[in-house]
């Protein structure tokens, strides 16, 4: 018997102690090989910052005249986080550090990067020493073409001194065309190839997802355990709606694709990632979710993990930044006004397959065949960007369903609009249309509401619970799911009174005004404070070690 113990007693031993062991090895590996990409980086982190401060003192003076028009709106925001820090006073305003934002595709026009752009003026303008580096893959731009088209696209001006595009050459390994099975997987493994490669070219002080690549963040604290963490989630990589999409008569792309054995093998492969994705989410710093919908499933999903941390900050909602006030400058609602509205039915997203482009292609069909002899006749305007060849394709399959469905002659595409040339759609149309399910939030519903349009939106996600929703004591808009319910809706906005639809008007563009850039500046702000002073408090740690 004792024979038979020991060597039982000497195995289960070894066992324990490689479980103890390993992740103080894994944490000692990454903190080693976090060391050595620091100290190989250092001289470029140098160069840097020595450019990015003769580039900031030869605009100072053109800079001037915009600092002195913005200065009054820029007061107000940065007294809403004054005396946030222990000493009452502005917490790190002089805060020269640099800020990390890993954004692969931040030229991709889309929503999404208007939060990127609208976050970096927010940073510059209440830390103007700070350096906002962008870990981007876009190397057909440069950084003049880059900050031209956000100025064109989203209208927000920014230093281009204090902002710096590190270009990834690992971009590729997270497109979802390089990995045609287990594509939530490969692409999570090849956002830790990218994020390495951000690394390489430089370490951040503050590091900041802005696309949803969640594993680089628990990456990011295992190679740098000093650097406090932030992520923007648009939208959970995995939720509960997600595995739900897989029963029959779900919604989405995966609808009903649990069946069989396959979709038993993958309903357990995306469950053993959402364990996965929770876990990476437990040691962020700050999280930023933006909707009440997105909100619930992180809270869901990161929750348990955050707690067990002990992380101090809950999971908050910070509204993406839309162009309230630009857009209710640009465009009146009044009755004179409404002479200058088309019975246009318009819809702003890009040119994905999630935004369901075809289920408003299909809608509008049956509107057209269901008033065969309306005048004038209604039209479809689809605008979106195009990112890479799939969008295109997919554009091309859209123009073809719609010379299928029999309407070609009334809907227009406009691929990668100017921002002038969608205030003027905004300004022409009558009606919004929003077909995702689950849109996470839905910037370009909101910009409907702004300008004076009345929306039809899907009933689910964002749109439903934050957006479209009732309004000092009525609807700003109409709900949908299915093709038939988008085409009664569609008629019921066009078919409205025009007193009623003028009441309509106001309250959306009354009730778009939760969404302005300022409140989002004001939400991001509190968030940065967090950050820096977390740093703070890790660099003094540090040191005294």
């Amino acid at each position: 018997m004792v024979g038979f113990l020991l060597p039982l007693t000497v195995l289960v031993s070894f066992l324990i102690a490689t479980l103890i062991a390993t992740p103080l090895f894994v944490h000692s590996l990454g903190r080693f090989v976090g060391w050595r990409l620091r100290r190989r980086t250092q001289g470029r982190r140098e160069q840097i910052l020595t450019r990015v401060r003769a580039e900031r003192e030869q605009r100072l003076q053109k800079d001037n005249e915009r600092a002195k028009n913005d200065e009054e709106g820029w007061e107000k925001i940065e007294s809403y986080a004054a005396g946030s820090s222990n000493n009452g006073a502005k917490a790190g305003e002089e805060w020269e550090g640099i800020v990390g934002f890993f954004h692969p595709f931040c030229n991709a026009g889309g929503g999404g990067e208007r939060v990127l752009w609208a976050a970096i003026r927010a940073t510059q303008n209440r830390w103007p020493k700070a350096t906002c580096v962008v870990y981007t893959g876009d190397h057909e731009s440069d950084k003049t073409t880059i900050i031209e088209r956000v100025e064109n696209r989203f209208n927000i001006i920014l230093n281009p001194a204090s902002v710096v595009f590190l270009y990834l050459s690992t971009r590729h390994w997270v497109m979802s065309t390089t990995w045609p099975h287990f594509t939530l997987l490969g692409q999570s493994l090849g956002s830790l190839i990218s994020a390495y490669d951000a690394f390489s070219l430089l370490p951040p002080d503050l590091y900041i997802d802005t696309m949803g690549y969640a594993f680089t963040l628990a990456f990011s604290k295992l190679l740098f355990p000093d650097v406090p963490t932030g992520a923007y989630v648009h939208y959970p990589t995995i939720s509960t709606d997600m595995l739900g999409s897989l029963d029959e008569g779900g919604q989405g792309v995966n609808a009903g694709s649990g069946k069989g054995l396959k979709g038993i093998l993958k309903r357990k492969y995306w469950h053993l990632f959402a364990s996965a994705y929770s876990w990476s989410g437990g040691d962020v710093d700050a999280v930023m979710t933006n909707s009440s919908w997105t909100q619930a499933h992180m809270r869901t999903l990161w929750g348990p993990s955050r707690t067990s941390r002990h992380k101090p900050h809950d999971i908050e909602v910070v509204f993406p930044p839309v162009a309230v006030e630009e857009l209710e400058e640009q465009i009146e609602v009044s009755p004179e006004s409404e002479g200058k509205r088309e019975r246009v039915l318009l819809c702003i997203a890009q040119f994905r397959a999630e935004k369901n482009h075809a289920l408003l292609l299909e809608a509008f069909s049956k509107l057209m065949e269901s008033s065969p002899q309306a005048r004038p006749r209604p039209r479809m305007v689809l605008i979106g960007s195009v990112r890479h060849s799939d969008d295109a394709t997919r554009v091309y399959e859209l123009r073809l369903l719609a010379h299928e469905l029999k309407i070609k002659d009334d809907v227009e595409f406009i691929c990668d609009a100017s921002w002038p040339e969608i205030l003027n759609w905004l300004g022409r149309s009558s009606i919004g249309v929003n077909g995702m399910w689950n849109e996470h939030f839905g910037i370009g519903v909101v910009e409907y509401q702004a300008a004076g349009l009345v929306s039809v939106v899907h009933d689910s996600g964002g749109p439903k619970e934050d957006i479209v929703v009732d309004y000092d004591g009525g609807p700003t808009g109409f709900h949908g799911t299915t093709a038939d319910e988008f085409a009664a809706a569609f008629e019921k906005a066009l078919a409205l009174p025009a007193k009623e639809t003028m009441v309509m008007r106001r309250r959306a563009r009354a009730s778009a005004q939760r969404f302005t850039e300022a409140e989002f500046a004001k939400r991001w702000i509190v968030q940065m404070e967090r950050l820096i002073k977390a740093h703070g408090a890790e660099s003094k740690k540090h040191q005294s070690s």
